[in-house]
């Protein structure tokens, strides 16, 4: 992930505005895919809008790693995680996915979430061949881009690009305001 189109700091600490949650309550989102003990990743995690209710489905005995590649939005988010008695089940980390598969965690991860994050990089087919290595195989990657930024014909590419990488098409979750689509690694 490159910082070349990445969404301004401010508006990172402006998405976990409270009131969000009536459009895109995270509970409601990730509640059907996430459970108890689950490794999950969170591509663009910005300052935790969804991190850390990912922590609390996950509970203890789960794993949140966070990705982003600005610093303040990351820092953030570790106040964030320790206000909330969080921190100890995020593995909070700055940059691309790549090093994850470096450092071992291929196929360790249950579900990813890239929420209005595959218009910001600049190569998807990437991002989905690190996030494909990194699940587990029957892993599922929920994929929501922003309609006001991603015309339809932008996100049939976006999810062909996936479908290259390996992704099956599962579902096009129906979430307020995005275009969707739940994939899954065979």
């Amino acid at each position: 992930m490159s910082t070349s189109h990445a969404c301004p700091v401010w508006v990172g600490y402006l998405l976990a505005n409270p009131f969000r949650k009536l459009v895109h309550s995270p509970g409601r989102i990730l509640g059907p895919y996430v459970s108890t003990g689950m490794w999950t990743l969170d591509v663009g995690c910005a300052t935790g809008f969804f991190s850390l209710p990912l922590a609390r489905l996950v509970g203890a005995s789960g794993r949140v790693i966070c990705v982003d590649v600005q610093p303040k939005l990351l820092e953030a988010l570790r106040r964030r995680a320790r206000r909330a008695g969080l921190a100890e089940r995020l593995d909070v980390r700055l940059g691309g996915l790549h090093p994850l598969i470096a450092d071992g965690l291929d196929g360790r991860v249950d579900f990813a979430l890239a929420f209005a994050v595959v218009h910001e990089v600049d190569d998807s087919g990437a991002l989905f061949s690190d996030v494909y290595a990194l699940l587990k195989s029957g892993g599922q990657l929920l994929v929501a881009e922003p309609k006001g930024r991603v015309p339809e014909e932008e996100f049939v590419k976006t999810v062909h690009a996936a479908k290259t990488t390996g992704f099956a098409q599962v579902s096009t979750p129906c979430i307020a305001g995005t275009r969707a689509v739940l994939l899954s690694k065979g």
